[in-house]
């Protein structure tokens, strides 16, 4: 069974960074697609960033280059730099692995951009 725990959300004002961190359990993480996706209040859950186990990356249009999704291999996690962040940019942010047709989500973690 697959866990996976997000960290590093919070509270920032509009223009600041953060740095989320998603820590998978088991053996699948190397060979997986990882993701990030977001849900904002009244909203459907939307993709924001994938990376494939070999590294390929793939953005929201609407991110206008942000982001930055990363991952490391031996410590099994997967990272989203965001900067110059938004009021809009706030949601809940889930980390994804995905296993051939499986998902497994984490629990995830709220960013709020707000003076």
């Amino acid at each position: 069974q697959v866990q996976l725990v997000e960290s590093g959300g919070g509270l920032v004002q509009p223009g600041g960074s953060l740095r989320l961190s998603c820590a998978a359990s088991g053996s699948l993480f190397r060979l997986s697609v990882m993701g990030w996706y977001r849900q904002a209040p009244g909203k459907e859950r939307e993709l924001v960033a994938i990376i494939t186990s070999g590294g390929n990356t793939n953005y929201a249009d609407s991110l206008e280059g942000r982001f930055t999704i990363s991952r490391d291999n031996a410590k099994n996690t997967v990272y989203l730099q965001m900067n110059s962040l938004k009021p809009e940019d706030t949601a809940v942010y889930y980390c994804d692995l995905k296993w051939g047709p499986r998902h497994f989500w984490g629990q995830g973690t709220q960013v709020t951009v707000s003076s």
